[in-house]
Order: structure tokens, then sequence, then C-alpha cells
């Protein structure tokens, strides 16, 4: 009797697609016979698992795989699946998918006269449907909820992000060509590329998740993957409230803000959040609005209805066709925005952002590289210069006063959680100086128990914006700014 028919009289719950991934592997992670080359995540409880140790370059988690017995039989399936595919099998049709899988490793293992164990044969069904419908082995912490970034670095170590702190798993690919199929079958459907000539590339998987691959021979250690998901729910604000990102003051300010169509740069470091609240941000604007949306690789998920999402694009093989985001930025000018959104400021195009704040197109939203609302400035600065134009210092800084109201600094703790640590507002310009006050900060007050300790707190100013909330109909109490201590 076959595996799918054993299946459909309930005397197994093997196929992958049938049973919840997770569960599975942490009952498969305790038993200490269990085969070493099970792709299995060492699960362990937040507040127990140990970080990774850095200074352990490479680990050999991958010698009972490479060894595997069945890696021949597992191939062949694999290639003829993939084979008749292309010619009648829809691979948007899971169970016909797993249907054919059972069907054709049964075959293969009855032509080589072998007779697998049940966990055996299980590891190699569930390898096969990774690699047919996701991607390959990698598919098993994609699938986890609890995962935040995959991160393969060669063929034989992958370690992943959970609860902000690093952890190796026992996933493991082939080889290095195992490892640049899936990369190539994450960007091929993009139109990318990556080889030797091209050999760094971004992009994303259709959940929106943002994916880096970097080849040799710019690696050393063979093809390096990363891969940073999102949430498949969008996260709101009264998740970052839960979660102790923001207080629910400055949660009321900041809807306030985006509603009042005030100019706002998200700044952090890599890694901190700041896609995160620039999408929650995003979810403030009315449904009412027309917004244009420009990034190198999509990842905004906006819920209004009039979305247009504009994506960068690299050069073709002959070096030619690039398009940047300071060309997407200057055509959504041409487009009728009500709202900008750059998914994040780099180079020039922060010239053409600034020009745009300050030409009617206000509401408009960024994200900037920075570890404090005053470097955030000092980098616009150099970014503008780096558009080419030669601006004296004086009429940028006059520029960036005009069209910034409001930097919010997201910050990633020691202990692994995103916190807004401070949200700025830019009052101005007092000679060549730009005047900048803190309304709302985080004040750390020790690290105890392997968790960050502070408090929120409001510094009591009246916004110099509080006049701009009132014109647009927006009421906001002024006890979100505590007390208030003066005007400005």
């Amino acid at each position: 009797m076959g595996l799918l028919d054993r299946i459909n009289n309930g005397s197994t719950a093997g196929v992958a697609s049938l049973r919840p991934p997770i569960p599975e592997m942490e009952e498969q992670a305790e038993p200490r016979e269990a085969p070493s080359d099970l792709p299995l995540l060492r699960q362990a409880p937040a507040e127990e698992a140990a970080p990774l140790d850095l200074n352990v370059r490479r680990m050999n988690l991958g010698a009972g795989k490479r060894n595997d017995p069945f890696r021949y039989i597992r191939e062949r399936v694999q290639t003829q699946l993939l084979r008749e595919s292309n010619r009648y099998l829809k691979l948007d049709d899971r169970e016909a998918v797993m249907a054919q899988i059972v069907t054709m490793l049964d075959d293969a293992l009855a032509q080589e006269g072998v007779q697998p164990a049940r966990v055996d044969y299980m590891r190699i069904l569930d390898s096969i449907q990774y690699e047919v419908l996701g991607y390959g082995p990698i598919q098993i912490l994609l699938d986890d909820e609890t995962v935040t970034e995959v991160m393969v670095n060669g063929y034989d170590q992958v370690v992943v992000e959970r609860f902000g702190k690093l952890h190796v798993t026992d996933v493991t690919f082939d080889d290095e060509s195992h490892v640049m199929r899936v990369i190539d079958k994450i960007v091929s459907p993009l139109g990318r590329r990556v080889d030797e000539s091209s050999p760094m590339v971004d992009a994303r998987l259709p959940d929106g998740s943002r994916v880096n691959a970097i080849i040799p021979p710019l690696s050393l250690i063979g093809p390096v993957l990363t891969v940073r998901r999102f949430p498949r729910q969008p996260l709101q604000a009264e998740d970052l409230i839960r979660l102790g990102s923001l207080t629910r003051d400055m949660s009321d300010f900041l809807t306030a803000a985006v509603r009042a169509r005030l100019n706002i740069v998200v700044s952090g470091g890599t890694g901190s959040g700041k896609t995160t609240l620039l999408n929650v941000l995003s979810s403030f604007i009315p449904d009412n609005e027309r917004i244009v949306t420009v990034e190198d690789a999509a990842e905004l998920q906006l819920v209004q209805r009039h979305v247009i999402t504009l994506e960068s694009r690299p050069p073709n093989i002959d070096g030619k066709g690039q398009v940047g985001i300071r060309d997407l930025v200057r055509n959504t000018l041409r487009m009728r925005p009500d709202r900008i959104i750059v998914g994040e400021c780099r180079a020039g195009e922060a010239l053409d952002m600034l020009q745009a704040m300050n030409t009617g197109h206000d509401g408009s939203l960024t994200t900037a590289h920075a570890n404090s609302p005053r470097d955030v400035l000092a980098r616009l600065e150099t970014m503008v210069l780096m558009a080419g134009m030669d601006l004296p210092i004086r009429a940028i800084r006059d520029q960036m006063a005009k069209a910034i109201n409001l930097i919010v600094q997201q910050e990633r703790m020691q202990d692994g959680t995103r916190k807004v640590t401070a949200v700025a507002e830019v009052q101005g310009m007092e000679g060549d100086v730009l005047i900048l006050q803190n309304l709302f900060e985080f004040e750390q007050t020790g690290y105890e128990g392997g968790k960050v300790v502070g408090d929120y707190k409001s510094t009591g100013i009246r916004p110099k914006c509080y006049d701009q909330f009132q014109a647009h109909g927006v009421n906001l109490p002024l006890s979100v700014f505590g007390r208030v201590l003066l005007s400005t």
C-alpha cells in the first residue's frame, strides 16, 4: 500500500501539508537516537535559548546529510517531477503534486529495491516537497512564525534569528550548487539574476520577505543567502504597544501626525524595525488618498485601496536598463500622489525627496540609517551632496528645516527587543544650526535578567506642529505630552 493510500485511510500523518511542521519538528528534536541528518531546529524557550557563539565560525552540521544514502533517489525524483511539471503538472496544485511525489518516490524505491525506515521515508518525502514546492531546506524555517531572519552561511551552516537572538540550526544544504538553485528560484521570477558577472542581488519572496544573496568570488565561504521575514499579518499600532515598542501616548501622537500630513523620517540601525514601523505609520493614512510607494524590493504591506507600488530595477546582463530609486521618486511627482513613501533614502534620492516635501507633497514618509535623530540630519546632508549638486550647506539645511517635521528613532536593544527610543521635532534653524527637540524618549535604567529595564517619558513640551493638527481637524489632547512645561 502506497503512502497516499495510508494517508487516506488515516494510518499516518506524515505528509507535511497535512500536519503542522513545527510541532512535528519539536517532537523529533528530543530523542537522542534521532538521525543527525534530519532537518530539525534546536528548539528552546526564548528565555533559555543560548545565543550563537560567533567565535565558532564553521560547524560540521551537515556531515550526515552529505553521506545520505538516499540522496540519489531524492534528486532523481525531484528532477523527474520538475521535468514533468513543465509539461502537465501545475505546481500550484499542492494536493496533486504531493500525490505525484508519493507515487514517484514509491516507484523509485521499488526500482532500487530499497525499503527505508519510516523516519527516513518521511525525511525524503519532506525534502522533495520542500525542494519542489518551496525553497529547499530553509522552507521549514520560513514556515516557522517565530523565525524573523534566516541566514545561510555557505551550504553547511544555517543560522536563524528568534526573539532578537541568533541560533544555529541543524538545517544544511547538499552542496554549494544546491544553495545556488534555491537562490535562482527566488530571484528568477523577479527578472533578476545572480552570477559571476553580477554576484550580488536584492530580491523578495511572494510574502514580501526581504532577500539578499552574495556569491563567489565576492563571498569566500560560498553562496550566502539572507532572508528577513515579515509577519504574514502586518503589525498594527496595538501590537507595538503590547510588545513595549512604544506607549499609547506616542501612538496617538504619531497617528495624529500622519493624519495631519506631517513629513516623517524613521531612522535606526540595521534590523532595528524601521520598515515595520514605517508600515504601521503608513496604515494611519486615510483610505481615500492616493499613495505611491518606492522601494528597492517591495516590502511594505499597505491595506489602503489606492496604493501604487514601484520597485527599482538593476541593470541587465549588458549593463543597461537600470532604474534607480531616484528615477522612481522623480517619476512619482507626475503620478498625482497624495502621499509619497520611500522605503529608504540611501543616496541622491534624498534631494528629490526633500524637494517633493517642499513642493506640496506633504505627509511623505521615508526611512534612513542613523544612530540618533541628530545623526539623521547629518546623513541627509551627505546624501544630498551625493546627488551631485554643488549646494551650500546652509541651503541644504534650510530645505531640511522646512521639509522634515518629525524624526522617529527606532533601536534594537541588547535583549533583542525593538523600541522607539525618541520622537523628535525639527523646529527650524538658528543661524546655521538645525534645532531639534525631543518630544518623547526612552530612558534605559538598567539591564537585569537578560532584559532591558527603562521607562518612556514625555519631555512635556508642546510641539510646534500642534497648530497643524488643529488646521487639519485632528483633535489631540495636550495630555499626551504629559505636563506641558512650555510651548515652542
